[in-house]
């Protein structure tokens, strides 16, 4: 499915993207925006949570510079999700790892910094 990344850029199925990036293990692909660049609050993974997965992964950039609030982490011990927070090219190969394993894997992916 994520075939490459390099700062700035990640190529899915093909495709080239140069804005941050949701992904979910039925290849949904979607922009993510967040309300603050380099600051991941519980708003910023609503959708990824709504889908149910069993692993939220979040790659918090090249350099990984994007911190995760507490909320984030709260929500999900909550809901008994395995969340990993890795730099962004750490948190690719985890997702893959994932998604080959047929886990409900969503990938909520920084770019840049």
């Amino acid at each position: 499915m994520i075939e490459a990344y390099q700062f700035g850029e990640i190529k899915i199925n093909g495709e080239i993207y140069h804005e941050d990036v949701y992904l979910d293990w039925k290849g949904e692909i979607l922009r993510w925006q967040r309300k603050e660049s380099h600051w991941i609050d519980l708003e910023d993974v609503n959708l990824a949570l709504e889908k149910n997965p069993e692993i939220l992964i979040i790659g918090t950039g090249a350099y990984g510079v994007a911190k995760v609030s507490e909320k984030v982490k709260e929500k999900a011990n909550e809901l008994n999700l395995d969340l990993l927070i890795l730099p962004t090219n750490e948190a690719i190969e985890a997702f893959e790892k994932n998604l080959s394993e047929g886990k409900k894997v969503v990938g909520l992916f920084h770019l840049t910094c």
